[in-house]
Parts: structure tokens; sequence; C-alpha cells
């Protein structure tokens, strides 16, 4: 490779194209995140557990998106991939871990209804 070249230089419609993508990009995330918002939590602390990580997790992911976008090289995407990842299963072991616990209480406040007659 010669001195001075960037392998990730970009003529101008490139560039343009690119400026596009991400325009996108940020456009289906903020549908993708409004759409989590309005979604109906079923009104009980499992379900508002469920849609709060949906919200983290989305906005997680769309984080990692634009910094991959903005790696200098294929080392900086290893990293920043591997900072997603680790971050995803600290996330996702707590998220499993509240999920369980208010999916054990929901249960345990689960009162059978009585049958006629009976």
């Amino acid at each position: 490779m010669a001195k001075g070249t960037d392998p990730f230089e970009m003529n101008d419609a490139a560039k343009q194209a690119m400026t596009q993508v991400f325009g996108a990009m940020d456009s289906y995330f903020d549908n993708l995140k409004k759409t989590i918002a309005s979604a109906p939590s079923g009104g009980n602390e499992f379900g508002e557990k469920l849609k709060s990580y949906a919200e983290r997790n989305t906005a997680a992911t769309h984080d990692f998106v634009k910094k991959l976008s903005q790696a200098k090289d294929l080392q900086d995407m290893f990293r920043i991939q591997t900072e997603f990842l680790q971050a995803q299963v600290g996330a996702f072991t707590e998220q499993a871990a509240g999920l369980t616990e208010s999916f054990t209480k929901a249960a345990g406040d689960f009162k059978m209804p009585k049958m006629p007659g009976g």
C-alpha cells in the first residue's frame, strides 16, 4: 500500500451515499424506539421491565452501529464489537434475573378463579 493511502478513503459520491445510509439508519432506530415506547406493557411489573429492556437494548444496538461505522480500521472494528458483546452479555444476565424475579412475583400473586358451585 502506498504511503499515506487511506484504505477507507471514499470519493464524494460514496461519502454522500454513506451520509444517506446513516440518516436512514438513524430514522429506522428512531422509529423502532417510538414503536417500543408506544407498545402497551400490560400494566404490570413484568411488562414494564420487558419494555424497558427492549428500549435499552435498542439504544445500545443503535450506539454500537454508530460506533462501528466510525471505526478507523479492522482492529478498531473488532474492539468495538468485543466491547458491545461483553456489555450485552452483562445486560442479558441482569435482564434475565430481573425478568425471572418479576415473573416469579407475578406467579405468586396469581389466584385461581373459584369454580362455580365450589
